[in-house]
């Protein structure tokens, strides 16, 4: 039996490395095109004071003697400069040079004051001053990309661009976040002068495109949005709308000469939602024709052939390569010295389950679920608990919106261990339940030990992870899920949540494999399955709701905020591989501490680093 275990879990833990690989080598050739683009991370202290953090892709036809043009893109609000990879890589395989840039507060750049949002575009006018210098740009073909707060960036830049003794933008595209439409008297204007402009306005965006009244109603769904006089307006070159002899239509280039200039502007307008634009082939095929058309591409390509989605593909491979090492290695360790003693040495028995029992087990599953869905849902509409998130007041948590997820995981948590307990007292103690044979007092020694084993196995996990980011400049992910390489601050930002999440995946463990360790229809595997499908239930039925009410009416459900949605969309996925994680590293310990430990620390680690941080 022994050696059975060896040999199985050594052969997952070479998996876990060999997926791990291939997706870092598979990543890496398709970010750099084969070979022809060069991919540079730099970091930089801007003129503004501030640290920078980028990648550069250098196509090998971008030279001094044949200048390119060149794209700054830049990522949403809680995200990172990874999360603009279908565009960076479609760029640069068509010979464009692309800066993707952290924005301040944002990944590997230094964190933000809130009262520095504006400057210089959140970093993004930085990277454009950088950008012209470079000696293989044309600085007369700059053009600059951004998605949802990336937007907000670029029109950001724009301003500080409009004030700069010498103008550098050409070309603007706005992805998921509205233009400048009027001044503040309310007067329409052109805030971008004779430069292109773009504008993508999903059919359902969580945020933008609609249109209020004077009570702050809206009257028009983000659906609706070509129709609107702010849309007329931007596709009219700043006009009012009342003046325009002719209605304006989505995904048609118009042209005007501004300022003795030739200018276009063009509205895309998707049927798909805020989150989905970086992840979108149809934004991605709008965002290589808008540039093309309106700075040049050194290297035509069909907008519709892309490649980006085979990283993702690779990219993914590695995101489970990552989970299947967490419990590989951790079971590696128990064939060492140091950890051996925390190695079940013999078979426990599957508890057999009453009518009495499947009740209080089915129960505890529904009533949990239900607790999750709806403190998750108070937590949202709660003012003070909002302000914490958005970091709009002082706060000791300078992710907020780590301490939203982090605050309602300790909550269910609690409530979790409550509903254990009455099992155990009403029904468990009745039957026998021995909670020193199931694990749950293993005693201290083991309890450290545990904590130790935990600790190497999720040290060595980022390790892979800090290896790839190193030498192959890639990482693993999947859409909003990422588990990306982080500057030693995070490191330290991590332990301010970690207390939080402690008591969530421990208090998960146990009651999945403490209280819950048995087969259902002789499979135990059935029993894992619909464990992880109840801790995932109420997100997953939370995001149901929320997009088949917006899809079906155009809005989203009252009181439920998009933002609060968006953020689920990883958590499903976590909480499912959770009890996965605990119950496959309990049964071979019997330890329910050391899986939540590692899937605290890990979520930890990956909430920060994938997050915006404010200070100040």
């Amino acid at each position: 039996m022994k050696r059975t275990f060896l040999r199985t879990n050594a052969f997952m833990l070479v998996l876990a490395l060999a997926l791990c690989l291939v997706s870092a080598l598979g990543a890496f050739f398709v970010q750099n095109d084969g070979g022809h683009v060069t991919t540079k991370d730099m970091e930089w202290e801007t003129s503004s004071g501030e640290t920078l953090s980028a990648l550069l892709f250098k196509p090998d036809t971008a030279t001094a003697d044949s200048k390119a043009p060149a794209v700054v893109v830049a990522h949403g609000w809680w995200n990172n400069r990874e999360m603009q990879d279908a565009v960076y890589v479609e760029l640069a395989r068509r010979g464009f040079v692309v800066v993707s840039v952290d924005l301040y507060g944002h990944g590997n750049s230094g964190p933000l004051d809130q009262k520095d949002i504006p400057v210089n575009g959140t970093g993004m006018y930085d990277a454009v001053k950088l950008v012209a210098e470079l000696p293989y740009v044309d600085v007369n073909s700059i053009g600059i990309e951004g998605h949802s707060n990336g937007a907000r960036a670029a029109n950001y830049s724009v301003v500080a661009d409009n004030a700069a003794d010498t103008q550098l933008i050409s070309s603007v595209l706005l992805v998921d976040n509205e233009a400048f439409y009027a001044q503040e008297d309310g007067s329409y204007f052109n805030l971008y002068g004779s430069r292109d402009v773009g504008l993508v306005a999903d059919q359902y965006d969580e945020f933008f495109f609609r249109s209020y009244d004077a009570s702050g109603t809206a009257i028009t769904k983000p659906r609706d949005f070509v129709t609107t006089p702010n849309a007329q307006s931007f596709l009219g070159f700043g006009q009012d709308p009342s003046t325009l002899t002719e209605k304006r239509v989505a995904g048609e280039f118009y042209s005007d000469t501004i300022d003795g200039e030739d200018a276009s502007r063009v509205l895309y307008t998707p049927a798909q939602t805020h989150p989905w634009g970086p992840f979108s082939k149809q934004t991605v095929e709008d965002t290589v024709d808008y540039f093309e058309k309106t700075l040049g591409s050194p290297n035509p390509v069909a907008a519709e052939s892309q490649v980006w989605q085979w990283k993702e593909a690779f990219n993914a491979l590695g995101l489970v390569g990552f989970g299947i090492f967490l419990v590989a290695f951790a079971k590696a360790l128990l064939g060492t010295r140091a950890f051996a003693g925390l190695r079940r040495t013999e078979s426990v028995p599957l508890e057999a389950r009453t009518r009495a029992g499947l009740a209080w087990f089915w129960g505890g599953l529904v009533v949990s679920a239900i607790v999750s869905g709806v403190s998750y849902i108070a937590l949202a509409q709660n003012e003070s608990i909002g302000a914490l998130s958005f970091n709009s007041v002082p706060s000791a948590f300078p992710q907020g919106a780590v301490f939203f997820i982090a605050l309602w995981a300790a909550i269910n948590g609690a409530v979790t261990l409550l509903v254990a307990a009455i099992s155990y007292f009403a029904y468990g103690r009745r039957t026998g339940v021995d909670l020193r044979a199931t694990g749950l007092l293993p005693g201290w020694k083991k309890f450290f030990q545990g904590i130790g084993l935990g600790a190497i196995v999720v040290i060595a996990a980022f390790g892979i992870v800090a290896i790839v980011d190193y030498f192959f400049k890639t990482d693993f992910r999947i859409w909003v899920l990422a588990v990306k390489w982080f500057t030693p601050d995070k490191i330290w930002w991590s332990f301010l949540y970690l207390p939080f999440f402690l008591v969530y995946f421990v208090s998960n463990s146990i009651a999945i494999n403490v209280f819950s360790r048995f087969a259902i229809g002789g499979k135990e595997w059935v029993n894992t399955a619909i464990l992880a499908l109840f801790n995932c239930l109420a997100p997953l039925v939370l995001v149901v709701a929320q997009y088949t009410t917006f899809f079906v009416t155009g809005e989203l459900i009252p009181g439920f905020p998009g933002i609060n949605s968006i953020w689920l969309f990883p958590v499903i996925v976590i909480l499912a591989v959770a009890a996965i994680v605990s119950r496959k590293i309990y049964r071979a310990t019997n330890n329910p501490y050391i899986g939540g430990f590692i899937m605290a620390a890990t979520v930890a680690l990956v909430s920060v680093s994938n997050t915006l941080t404010v200070t100040g």
